[in-house]
């Protein structure tokens, strides 16, 4: 059903979709599904009015892409569209070709026609955000491809990711322990920031946080004090668990300094890299080749992303 991708912390799949027994969205994603739905239903003041004629609608792809979009259009259905029946041809992360066919809805037709802008939204911008995914995948070779918390759809962003073969990152504040620049700053502004970062790793509750931890560093310095004061800690406490070294603003070349110190002192096999920063699909190869990142993440990923053109025909093409 989903594209394959690596397993790095990064990958918060396993709290959106549950494989498990009965395979199906968590309460976590479905709640924020159902937000996201009352807005979009709310605003074409789409209703499932239950009138009319039963008619048969058939949404067809007008462009090729990667198709995403069916675990939100079925809660849609069951939860606000009940007299409606859905029959669907394609899985998510299939590929759609122009012509394919998607769904076939069928119900009276004035429920049929009062959500059809809100089915095609749905399914437009998630297959179009998957099929970008895709793209950056697709070029990234061994190095993961991570988007950001910079989302417009929230969690359904995120799936549209995972479902494009991408990692979704931290789901919110909360899903991860998250160090940033501004977090350093607030614990101390006077002591170097190298002593600051240490400071910040000393004080963390390992046994909860250690399995996903991120820190964002903005040099080389920076990145080793990060690495050493996580290793001396683990050793500690006999962990083997790795920090996330997010390489902020960098750029692919300093990225490979700082992979190249953290190497000759042993410590590269504390961390996981994350670059980040500026980094486009036009300059990916620049980064896969350069930068020796075990993973990229960009909001470019899912922002700003044209949606796949979707058109819901009545009767069939």
């Amino acid at each position: 059903m989903h594209r394959c991708v690596d397993r790095l912390p990064h990958d918060r799949s396993h709290l959106l979709y549950d494989a498990k027994e009965v395979a199906g969205p968590t309460k976590l994603f479905q709640d924020s599904i159902r937000r996201w739905l009352i807005a979009h239903l709310s605003d074409d003041s789409a209703t499932d009015r239950n009138t009319g004629n039963i008619a048969e609608a058939v949404v067809v792809s007008k462009s090729t892409g990667v198709f995403c979009g069916r675990v939100p259009v079925d809660l849609l259905f069951a939860e606000w569209f009940p007299s409606c029946d859905l029959t669907w041809n394609v899985e998510e992360g299939d590929d759609i070709t122009l012509g394919s066919q998607i769904l076939s809805i069928s119900g009276p037709s004035d429920s049929v026609l009062s959500c059809e802008r809100v089915v095609l939204n749905i399914l437009g911008r998630l297959s179009g955000i998957t099929t970008r995914t895709s793209e950056w995948v697709s070029e990234s070779g061994s190095v993961s491809i991570a988007c950001t918390r910079k989302t417009a759809w929230g969690l359904m962003d995120k799936w549209a990711v995972h479902v494009g073969g991408g990692l979704t990152h931290r789901l919110s504040r909360t899903d991860a322990l998250m160090i940033k620049e501004n977090d350093l700053r607030i614990i101390d502004s006077k002591r170097d920031t190298g002593s600051v970062i240490s400071s910040a790793i000393s004080s963390i509750d390992f046994e909860k946080s250690a399995a996903f931890v991120v820190i964002e560093v903005q040099d080389s310095a920076q990145a080793i004090s990060a690495a050493e004061s996580w290793s001396e800690n683990q050793k500690i406490r006999g962990g083997e668990e790795r920090i996330v070294i997010l390489l902020d603003n960098m750029g692919p070349q300093k990225c490979r300094s700082a992979e190249a110190l953290l190497r000759e002192s042993g410590l590269r096999d504390w961390c996981i890299l994350e670059g980040s920063g500026g980094v486009t699909l036009d300059g990916l190869h620049t980064w896969i080749e350069s930068s020796m990142v075990d993973v990229i993440s960009s909001s470019s990923v899912n922002m700003g992303v044209p949606s796949i053109d979707l058109s819901m025909l009545i009767g069939g093409s």
